[in-house]
């Protein structure tokens, strides 16, 4: 893999009847101080697709570039309109693994193949600020497209693209607005050129459209349906980031994961259980395999945070290093593990599974009810079931692995009560809403418990490691104490928290 490019850019075409598009002279719209001609270069790419286009309706791109600064294989992944993130990697006949890899969740075992050639005519100029600095680079093309399938017709087109610099602000699209407009150039209607090739070539995506809006008079099974969905294309889009280890992609992507499985659970009474059980199992295998890699990216976090807020005197021995140490010999393996686990053929059955299921749903009687009935029904049984685990984990007197095993069940109802409230509120409007966030409440607390139980045995870990490399284990004592303590507050908490979120009127407009 070489290299990973955040896109942030915005595509103009000319307004109808105006002919081709036209790059205005754009040296004296602030904060543009210059620009800079940099010449034409033809650029030729061959996009590579399922034969269903899985790509083309995620809004994911693949090509071969040959031609200008930047030849080789580039695979787009949207993350916000008009930004994506760029992997690129060098020229090769076939498809790099690396980038195939990315969108395994998408292809799963079907293959890649050419599906449109794009050859563009590129004149490129780049624009400057007073000093000199690259605000951006502007391009006009002059774009041919053939279809490599279904008889090769072709389109032609022109248009103007605008892309930042690496860390250029994004309000001088803004500024530039109005000069475009005066050229009589008007934002693009396609978010890319292939997405305009398909287009004009006639190359219709099989691969089915997003699901269309609830309908006004959404049953319960509508509402549940869309939030499998909405979980389901979570965790197919984060898949390429958690391989990448993108910034909390591999969390997002557990949380996904976690509400399918809770939805499945909570909402037994739409879904046939004969049916969600399997996939249910097969979701908490994959969380508790995404848990690894996140468990040691919480830990890390908030052993720096605590090492942070030590005075410099009570920091003994080379601790900053034995954290490292410790953090990246994890990282390595939980990273290993979790690439394995991604390109396994077990991950890509749950995919298909979940597909199936909502290709096909297995429906119950209380789908075809109201929401204000089944959702709120589900969302009571849910509270009822966390009701009785808080006050168990209450009625723990002693400290120790009882307690804490009661508290970290609790958590896991907090957690799903408040998922089935979330699924709910499209449904149930501000009630559940108000009472998700109740609920959150108690997750958090219960959360910050439980990661301190793991904190703890993290640090006993680390703190032999150090004992026997010979180096001072006085720190990750002190640490150890700190997370006591912090457990203990969150338990004494508890009482509090609970019987501000249990009042009776967080559950209004939820119970009959």
């Amino acid at each position: 893999m070489a290299d990973t490019v955040r896109e942030i850019e915005r595509k103009y075409e000319a307004d109808d009847g105006r002919g081709p598009a036209h790059l205005p002279d754009l040296s004296g719209a602030a904060p543009v101080a210059a620009v800079d001609d940099r010449g034409t270069a033809e650029l030729d790419a061959v996009y590579y697709d399922t034969a269903d286009r899985r790509l083309a309706a995620a809004g994911i791109t693949l090509r071969r570039r040959t031609g200008g600064a930047d030849a080789g294989w580039h695979l787009k992944l949207p993350v916000a309109p008009g930004v994506r993130d760029e992997i690129r990697a060098p020229l090769a006949p076939t498809v790099p693994r690396p980038l195939s890899a990315l969108v395994r969740s998408r292809t799963r075992d079907v293959p890649l193949g050419p599906l449109v050639r794009i050859v563009s005519r590129r004149h490129v100029q780049h624009l400057l600020d007073a000093g000199g600095t690259v605000l951006a680079e502007a391009s006009t093309d002059t774009v041919t497209a053939t279809a490599l399938t279904d008889g090769g017709a072709t389109a032609t087109w022109t248009e103007v693209e605008i892309e930042l610099a690496r860390g250029g602000d994004a309000d001088l699209f803004d500024a530039l607005e109005p000069h475009l407009r005066t050229a009589h150039l008007r934002p693009a209607k396609a978010p890319s050129k292939l997405a305009r090739a398909l287009a004009e070539t006639g190359i219709a995506p099989l691969s089915p459209p997003p699901a269309p809006a609830l309908p006004p008079k959404a049953t319960a099974g509508d509402h549940v349906l869309a939030f499998l969905r909405e979980q389901a294309e979570a965790v197919a889009t984060l898949d390429p980031g958690a391989r990448l280890g993108t910034e909390d992609a591999v969390h997002q992507m557990r949380v996904a994961t976690r509400r399918l499985r809770s939805a499945f659970r909570s909402y037994a009474g739409v879904l046939d259980r004969r049916v969600t059980d399997p996939l249910a199992e097969e979701l908490k295998w994959l969380a508790a395999e995404l848990g690894v890699d996140r468990d040691r990216e919480v830990i890390t976090e908030r052993l720096h945070e605590n090492l942070a807020d030590l005075p410099r005197t009570l920091v003994r021995g080379p601790v900053r290093a034995r954290l490292r140490i410790w953090s990246h010999r994890n990282r390595v393996e939980s990273r290993k593990r979790l690439t394995a686990v991604l390109d396994g053929k077990r991950y890509l059955a749950l995919l298909d599974g979940l597909d199936a299921l909502l290709a096909d749903p297995p429906l119950r009687t209380a789908a075809a009810k109201p929401p204000a009935v089944a959702l709120a029904k589900a969302v009571l049984r849910d509270y009822g079931r966390l009701a009785a685990r808080v006050e168990h984990a209450l009625a723990t007197a002693a400290p120790g692995p009882e307690r804490d095993t009661a508290l970290h069940d609790a958590r896991k109802a907090a957690k799903r009560t408040r998922y089935a409230a979330e699924l709910a509120t499209p449904g149930l409007g501000k009630p559940a809403k108000r009472f998700a966030k109740q609920m959150k409440t108690v997750q958090s607390l219960l959360g910050d418990h439980q990661d301190s139980i793991m904190v703890r045995d993290a640090l006993r870990t680390i703190a032999a490691q150090a004992d026997g490399a010979g180096e001072s284990a006085f720190t990750f004592g002190l640490l150890y104490g700190r997370e006591e303590r912090r457990a203990e507050r969150a338990e004494r908490e508890l009482p509090e928290v609970w019987a501000a979120v249990s009042d009776r009127r967080w559950r209004e407009g939820l119970e009959p």
